[in-house]
């Protein structure tokens, strides 16, 4: 029988000694200075062959925002398999399209994701209803994070409607932790953003569920808070997402060398935060 996703993301994190995971996002209006004589396809493919061989070192796992790819029409999907095959499977890699719809249109999502594109989870929302899940929720080779509580300013808006069970999203945290109880395969999205959500979030599963944190870093989300109240007991089951501080972090000539180091400089910090919090 294969290994639990769970099982898998802390086998990762162990080996690697990391914690980060990098937004693979690609936007060329962005892009440094020496990509501006190619065409957007060719700046894109080289510029994210670049920040991988620069970051991988450093990272846990990659994730991918699924529109940025669909902006390059075709050609931004055969270069998200690329990627996939490029990065491997000893880090994990993340499809970001939070992704929901009827039980028949999820087993294509399925499809696409994992037997298509390569990816070894995705991140899902739960709008529809729970039992839209189970396409993902079955297969416990392959992971899936719920979006609870997004980083963005406008997320309470519904995510803290209250409800019998706490707060909307604390009752979606439990959800996930019900539906992972068999085959071991799920998470949540908690954004950096929300600090006290990122404590509950960890406090309602427990350990061994991961968490994935966006909004550390361009966003605003302290690190410090995140690391001491996103581990588990082994000082693990968190991801923490940076794309624009590590993508970005220069347009200049040394952009290459300001990823490798921005990587390194985050994942040293994660790494020196939870060091004396919980024993790994």
């Amino acid at each position: 029988m294969s290994k639990s996703f769970q099982t898998r993301v802390d086998k990762i994190l162990k080996v690697r000694n990391s914690l980060l995971c990098v937004g693979l996002d690609p936007d060329p209006a962005q892009f440094p200075r020496a990509f501006r004589s190619v065409s957007k396809t060719t700046a894109t493919k080289r510029f994210l062959d670049g920040i991988v061989r620069a970051t991988y070192p450093y990272a846990a796992a990659y994730k991918m925002q699924l529109a940025h790819y669909l902006s390059l029409g075709s050609t931004g999907l055969d270069l998200l398999a690329r990627l996939t095959k490029r990065i491997g499977p000893t880090r994990l890699r993340i499809l970001d399209v939070k992704a929901n719809d009827i039980g028949n249109t999820m087993r294509f999502y399925h499809r696409a994701a994992f037997d298509k594109l390569g990816f070894d989870a995705v991140t899902l929302t739960p709008w529809l209803g729970w039992e839209t899940l189970e396409p993902f929720t079955e297969d416990p080779s392959r992971g899936f994070f719920v979006v609870a509580h997004s980083s963005n300013p406008g997320a309470p808006d519904f995510q803290e409607i209250p409800t019998p069970r706490g707060a909307l999203w604390q009752a979606v945290v439990a959800e996930v932790k019900r539906l992972s109880a068999k085959h071991h395969n799920g998470g949540v999205v908690v954004g950096a953003t929300y600090a006290d959500a990122v404590r509950v979030a960890r406090q309602l599963l427990g350990n061994e569920f991961p968490i994935l944190v966006p909004g550390v870093g361009a966003q605003g989300g302290a690190l410090s808070t995140t690391v001491r109240e996103g581990v588990d007991a082994r000082g693990r089951a968190l991801l923490i997402n940076s794309s624009r501080g590590i993508l970005y972090a220069s347009r200049g000539p040394d952009w290459l060398a300001a990823a490798r180091t921005e990587a390194q400089r985050l994942a040293g910090q994660i790494n020196q935060l939870r060091a004396g919090l919980r024993t790994p």
